[in-house]
């Protein structure tokens, strides 16, 4: 019996995964989606508008009113739907437990941290593990259940965290981990046989709290090393680093580089300021232990050497650390 398959998304991970199941022959029969009005409000990045590509490939689209699909034109899609296998991927919410329980075999989505669940369940965990300044990321395929990132794994994947990595190419990586461990395991998911391993009893749980865009604002009293991987950890798809030039304008910084550690005589200039402008506009930041290249920004005011890189008006949020210096947190802990 062929067994009726859906995806939950709205990101252009979702689109990925929706292509390369088909790649893999694993039918699609359904996707639940949101509209660009509905996810701009909600704050999701890397929107993408599934209607056509969906049409192209004879897959029925629900569009929900919201991430609680609770409306009667949702009751109405799951209830005729009825599927037996969901997948998640660029659907940034619980999924409801009226939801889950409509949904035969189950759902199925990924998460994962540098220590792998359940440390790390919440928010952002790869936006995380860049600023944390990990080297690996254990992601895992998991059965939705009505608690956050709580439910039971399917099967596991570790990829690397390389010192060029983005939070781009960190969702690259994670969108092939999904892919290979739905195909190594969606046959033993169908026949009930897949070994789902209990969270409960393997270490105490940990929270990353959520990132705001108002969070993306540079910390220049950071080492040179923090500020790279901060501007790394929110670049695109995401809004990009901001600073503000001299108290004035914002300057969104969307690619940047160590650029090195000896100074070429800008070790007494204070961290933040830019201490030479290129021909191409590329600039130079003074940071503590070293030099930023920043290749990529906008900014309504070119930037000028002698300029000052700073907070302007606006105020750092300053998250709570755990005792190893991280941002995961037990549960119930408050993040600020």
């Amino acid at each position: 019996m062929t067994k009726r398959i859906g995806v939950f998304g709205s990101k252009t991970t979702t689109r990925f995964l929706i292509e390369n199941l088909l790649s893999l022959n694993v039918p699609i029969q359904a996707v639940v989606t949101l509209d660009a009005i509905t996810a701009r409000k909600s704050g999701l990045a890397d929107y993408v508008d599934l209607k056509d590509y969906c049409a192209l490939n004879n897959i029925e689209i629900h569009i929900a009113q919201s991430y609680a699909l609770d409306s009667r034109e949702d009751r109405a899609f799951f209830e005729s739907a009825a599927l037996d296998i969901c997948f998640v991927s660029g659907w940034q919410a619980i999924v409801p437990d009226s939801v889950l329980q409509s949904i035969a075999i189950g759902v199925f989505g990924m998460h994962g941290s540098a220590l792998g669940l359940p440390s790390g369940r919440g928010h952002s965990p790869m936006n995380w593990a860049l600023i944390e300044g990990r080297k690996q990321f254990r992601t895992s395929l998991f059965k939705y259940n009505s608690r956050v990132d709580a439910g039971p794994i399917v099967d596991s994947h570790e990829f690397s965290i390389t010192d060029l990595d983005t939070i781009e190419t960190l969702h690259f990586k994670n969108s092939l981990a999904m892919i290979l461990l739905i195909h190594r395991n969606l046959h033993r998911i169908i026949e009930g046989s897949a070994h789902l391993q209990s969270q409960e009893g393997l270490t105490e749980p940990t929270y990353y709290p959520e990132r705001k865009p108002s969070d993306s604002l540079i910390d220049w009293s950071q080492n040179l090393m923090a500020v790279d991987r901060f501007i790394r950890a929110v670049a695109p798809p995401f809004n990009g680093a901001f600073t503000f030039l001299n108290n004035g304008p914002l300057l969104r910084i969307k690619n940047a580089q160590v650029f090195d550690f000896s100074g070429f005589n800008y070790e007494s200039e204070v961290a933040g300021r830019v201490v030479q402008v290129f021909a191409n506009g590329k600039f130079l930041v003074k940071c503590n232990g070293g030099i930023l290249l920043v290749r990529d920004f906008e900014c309504d005011v070119a930037p000028g050497r002698g300029d000052i890189l700073g907070n302007g008006t606006s105020t750092l949020r300053m998250f709570k650390r755990n005792k190893d210096g991280n941002f995961d947190l037990p549960e119930g802990t408050s993040d600020s």
